[in-house]
C-alpha cells in the first residue's frame, strides 16, 4: 500500500471501532472524542471523508496527504498511557495562527449538515497546528462576538469569554488533517468534564508555546495535530482501572510495531528478552535514546499488570523505575489540560 492507504486503512479501521478514543488540538487546547459501545453514531466512509457522529460530538478527516502515525507509550505515576500521533510535517501543519477574535462566517464543513448554517468564530488563540473556534447560531451570543471581534479573547474588558462559557456553544477544533466537534455544554470553572466528548482550553499551558507533551516522542521535523488512542489494557476511556485486557495489549503492540520508533521498539523487545531470560538487571544496557526511560518503565508496569507477572520483576522494577521520567515533565493527561 501507499502511504495514503495506509494512513486511511489505520483510520477507517478505528472509525468503526467504539473504543477508540480520538483528540485534536495542541498543548493546552485539545478536543477529544470518544462514543459508547451501542451509541448512535453516524459514520461516514468515502475517498474524501472518514468521520463519526453521535448527539455529543464528532471527529472526521479529510485529506490524508503527507500524514505519519506515530505510535508510542509514556509511563505515568502508577501505570502509562498509548496513543497513535497523526503527524504533519513542520512546515506544513500550520493554520492560521490568528491572534484576535475573528468572524469565519457559516461553518460550511461542519460535519454534521443541520449545522453548517451556524457561524464559526475563530477564538484567536494564536496556536500553530490547529485553529480553536467555536460554533453558534445564537443571535445573543453572536451578537457579542460580533461587537468583540478584533480583539485578543483575552483582552482586560473582553466580554466574550463569559458569554462563550455562559452559552456553551459547539467547540470545533481544525487541523489540516480534519476536525473534532464539540456540542456537549461547558462545565464550570469548578466542575468536572463531561463523560464522552469535551474539550480542555487551559491559557497557562497555551503560554508555553508547546505543540505537545514533554512525554510524548515525535520524530524530528514533524508535528502531532491529532491522536487516536485504541483501548487500553487497563483503564477504561474515563481512566477508571479495569481488568488486565490482552487483547487490548497485543492491539497495540501490533500498532507500536508497524507505527512505532524503531530504536524504542528494539529497546523494548530487548528489555523483554532479559528479563524472560532471567538476566540481571545490571547486565542490560540503559540505552541513551531519547524516550527509553518512558519504554522501560511502561514495560515494566505493563508485565506487573499482566497474566505474565514475574517473581523477579521487583528487582528490576528496584533498578529501572526509581529513575526520574524524563524532562522532569507530567503526564500526558495534565500536559494535554485535562481538568
Amino acid at each position: 500500500m501507499t502511504d495514503a492507504e495506509t494512513v486511511r486503512a489505520l483510520l477507517r479501521e478505528h472509525i468503526h471501532t467504539a473504543g477508540t478514543q480520538w483528540n485534536l488540538g495542541t498543548f493546552g487546547a485539545i478536543a477529544e472524542f470518544m462514543r459508547d459501545p451501542g451509541e448512535a453514531c453516524e459514520i461516514v466512509d468515502r475517498p474524501d471523508l472518514l468521520s463519526a457522529a453521535t448527539a455529543r460530538g464528532s471527529i472526521g478527516f479529510g485529506s490524508l496527504a503527507g500524514i505519519r502515525p506515530f505510535a508510542s507509550e509514556s509511563a505515568t505515576g502508577a501505570s502509562w498511557n498509548h496513543r497513535v500521533a497523526l503527524c504533519l510535517p513542520t512546515d506544513a501543519c500550520a493554520m492560521s495562527g490568528r491572534t484576535e477574535l475573528t468572524e469565519l462566517g457559516p461553518d460550511k464543513d461542519a460535519l454534521r449538515e443541520e449545522d453548517r448554517a451556524a457561524i464559526l468564530f475563530d477564538m484567536g488563540l494564536g496556536t500553530l497546528q490547529a485553529d480553536i473556534c467555536i460554533r453558534t447560531a445564537d443571535p445573543a451570543l453572536i451578537g457579542v462576538l460580533r461587537a468583540e471581534a478584533g480583539r485578543p479573547l483575552f483582552a482586560p474588558g473582553n466580554g466574550a469569554m463569559g458569554a462563550i462559557l455562559a452559552a456553551g456553544p459547539h467547540r470545533v477544533f481544525i487541523a489540516r488533517l480534519g476536525r473534532c466537534e464539540v456540542y456537549q455544554p461547558i462545565p464550570p470553572a469548578d466542575g468536572k468534564s463531561p463523560e464522552g466528548p469535551h474539550t480542555h482550553v487551559l491559557p497557562k499551558l497555551l503560554r508555553s508555546g508547546r505543540t505537545h507533551a514533554a512525554t510524548e516522542p515525535v520524530p524530528d521535523g514533524f508535528v502531532p495535530c491529532a491522536h487516536l488512542i485504541p483501548a487500553h489494557p487497563v483503564k477504561d476511556a474515563m481512566g477508571r482501572p479495569s481488568p488486565w485486557d490482552e487483547r487490548a495489549h497485543k492491539e497495540f503492540q501490533r500498532l507500536l510495531q508497524a507505527h512505532g520508533d524503531a530504536e524504542l521498539v528494539r529497546v523494548k523487545r530487548d528489555l523483554l528478552a532479559a528479563i524472560r531470560g532471567g538476566d540481571q538487571p545490571s547486565s542490560f544496557p540503559v540505552p541513551k535514546v531519547r524516550a527509553a526511560n518512558h519504554t522501560i518503565k511502561a514495560t515494566l508496569r505493563q508485565l506487573a499488570a499482566s497474566s505474565e507477572r514475574r517473581k523477579d520483576l521487583d528487582s528490576w522494577w528496584a533498578v529501572f523505575d526509581a529513575r526520574k521520567l524524563e524532562d522532569g515533565a507530567p503526564d500526558e493527561n495534565d500536559a494535554y489540560g485535562h481538568a
